[in-house]
């Protein structure tokens, strides 16, 4: 018999809840599914419909930034001492050119291209799509520019595009007040992605570097302007959509005199020195010259390594602003200065006498200090000691006041300071006090540094912008202006003044101290140098100690080295009852004061105050 099959009892109950089950789960997997493909649908057609929407403008719409014209810059009678000028370059568009081998080729027969340009040329290219136009050859002369223009139909994807570049007319004359464009580096980046400028230089290639050109680099670049571009995928462009043109820089008026920066520059013929003018009644620089100095066009389209290293390796530092940066030691130029600290300080008065047998010495003190004069003056007052520039008078006078009424006293004169000239390009020089000597020399300060002091020597140095603002100060009683370069800005066809920036005034206890030390410095002008001037001029010549004299040599100038011969100082201003300017002059290793640096400040006065009216001047 064959066994009994099993019976398969079905409990559809049971089967039916199963599959409800799964059929629920199922459906509540399909709407859940559904849901997260709405939820989605509706985050990215509504929520985030304006990202995803300019994202595609993005890829679809490129924006082009044009750089804007650089502001230009006058002196103040509108000479142009700045300007744009256009230059060419040379550019190839790949994909318009047949063969790019034989079109470089064929193009050194036009115009004259170097295996470095060629290199550069082809070393890009590997990295550049092929519809962007490449700089093939940079700064074209107009020979060459006419040349290639007629032949350029042989050379199909070449063509010379134009541009604008800084340009310096005056050369050398006016580098170290304008300073220069350049090329913006990492440095200059860094600078302006700190202070969040960077997007306005999308477009820009240079930037001011020094002087003017980086002080007010904010007015002279100007707002930058833009394309909207709609491109392929590729990045090619298919037609433009808008244009915003930039605006460009404002134009700058400074307070310089183009004729007496000429005159200055004449006056030292390439001597090292500088040459400060300054106009007492509002601080406005008149002249500012450096010598030697240096043609600022050769950095605007960029310095060769070898030209550059020619420039800092000179002996004779062009680089260098002397007019603002100089330090050299004040000699006898701050001898009417030291003289009005005595009648203040009640040390002296104008009565005082003293016997110069043509030394001091300090009590009880052997050391000798010499006069200029070997044999002495003999009795001399305050005039005397001012006209003749008499060291024993200053010598005693700096002794009894002592250092720290004397530094206390010089100090609002602009001594030790920055004078807030607009410029970077600027040194405070020293008024040396016992805590500086005890931080820079970790010594105390002695009484023979005290003597030094008093005939402008020792530790104190000043730049020639000091001492021409420090007398500047002298000749106007006290009042004191911000020594500035810029005069005014243009803005919409009309110049707006800048403002002038006075400080309080330096008051006196006896204000005819003013009129005692500035009557010497007339007797001194009118004793030789400005003694037959058509006009009546103050002044105070000084000659400065490069390297110091043994006790009991007698210094020869023909014995040493050119580089150790004194210095030659001077500071003027005329007419001495309303000055309209005050001058200072050193001239670097050049001996005695007034037979040096007296020529060049009566040439700038009389050039200032006899020129015909029709020159200009104001």
């Amino acid at each position: 018999m064959s066994p009994k099959k099993r019976m398969t009892i079905h409990d559809h109950a049971a089967e039916a809840s199963l599959f409800k089950r799964r059929a629920l789960f199922t459906f509540l997997c399909v709407m859940a599914m559904i849901s997260i493909l709405l939820y989605n649908l509706y985050y990215l057609q509504v929520e985030s419909f304006k990202d995803y929407s300019t994202r595609s403008n993005d890829n679809r719409i490129r924006v082009v930034p044009v750089s804007p014209n650089r502001g230009l810059i006058y002196d103040r009678n509108g000479v142009l001492l700045a300007e744009n000028r256009p230059f060419y370059s040379l550019k190839v568009l790949p994909e318009k050119a047949k063969n790019l081998a034989d079109t470089l080729k064929q193009l050194q027969q036009v115009i004259e291209l170097s295996n470095d340009e060629i290199d550069n040329f082809n070393e890009a290219l590997k990295y550049q799509r092929r519809f962007k136009p490449l700089t093939l050859k940079s700064r074209l002369t107009e020979e060459q520019v006419a040349v290639f223009s007629v032949n350029q139909y042989k050379y199909p994807g070449v063509y010379v595009e134009a541009g604008l570049k800084r340009y310096y007319p005056f050369d050398g004359l006016l580098t170290h007040v304008l300073g220069y464009v350049g090329k913006i580096n990492q440095k200059d980046r860094a600078r302006l992605e700190a202070s969040d400028d960077w997007k306005n230089y999308a477009a820009t290639k240079d930037i001011g570097k020094q002087g003017i050109e980086r002080y007010y680099e904010s007015l002279l670049h100007g707002t930058p302007g833009h394309l909207e571009e709609e491109v392929n995928n590729r990045g090619r462009t298919i037609r433009t959509l808008k244009s915003t043109p930039p605006v460009s820089g404002q134009d700058i008026y400074l307070t310089i005199d183009i004729n007496l920066q000429k005159k200055a520059m004449e006056m030292l013929a390439g001597r090292r020195g500088s040459v400060v003018a300054i106009d007492p009644r509002d601080g406005g620089i008149l002249a500012l010259v450096s010598s030697p100095s240096y043609d600022p066009n050769q950095f605007v389209h960029g310095i060769s390594g070898k030209a550059y290293r020619s420039l800092l390796n000179d002996d004779s530092r062009p680089l260098i602003n002397r007019a603002t940066q100089g330090q050299y030691a004040p000699a006898s130029t701050i001898k009417p200065l030291m003289a009005l600290a005595g009648l203040e300080d009640n040390t002296i008065d104008e009565k005082t006498r003293i016997w110069d047998p043509g030394f001091w010495q300090i009590p009880n003190v052997e050391h000798k200090y010499r006069d200029w004069k070997r044999w002495g003056h003999g009795w001399v007052d305050i005039h005397h000691a001012i006209i003749d520039s008499c060291d024993t008078f200053f010598y005693e006078m700096a002794y009894k006041l002592g250092i720290d009424r004397i530094s206390e006293f010089m100090m609002p004169f602009g001594f030790g300071d920055n004078s807030g000239i607009d410029i970077f390009e600027e040194s405070p020089g020293n008024m040396p006090t016992r805590d500086w000597k005890q931080l820079k020399y970790e010594q105390p300060w002695y009484i023979g540094d005290t003597i030094s002091i008093g005939i402008g020597q020792g530790y104190w140095t000043a730049t020639p912008l000091q001492l021409a603002n420090a007398t500047a100060i002298l000749a106007n009683h006290g009042r004191r202006y911000v020594p500035h370069l810029l005069r005014a800005m243009q803005s919409q066809q009309t110049n707006v003044p800048a403002p002038v920036d006075e400080r309080p005034p330096i008051v006196l206890k006896d204000e005819n101290n003013w009129d005692i030390v500035n009557d010497s410095m007339y007797r001194t002008a009118n004793k030789i140098r400005f003694k037959d001037s058509p006009y009546k001029a103050a002044m105070k010549t000084g000659t400065a100690q490069v390297v110091s004299v043994a006790q009991d040599a007698k210094y020869d100038a023909k014995a040493i080295k050119e580089r150790h011969r004194d210095n030659a100082l001077i500071v003027a201003y005329a007419p001495y009852e309303n000055p309209t300017i005050v001058v200072s002059v050193v001239l670097e290793n050049a001996g005695w004061g007034g037979e040096n640096a007296g020529p060049v400040a009566k040439a700038m006065l009389d050039e200032y105050l006899l020129r015909p009216k029709t020159s200009g001047k104001e």
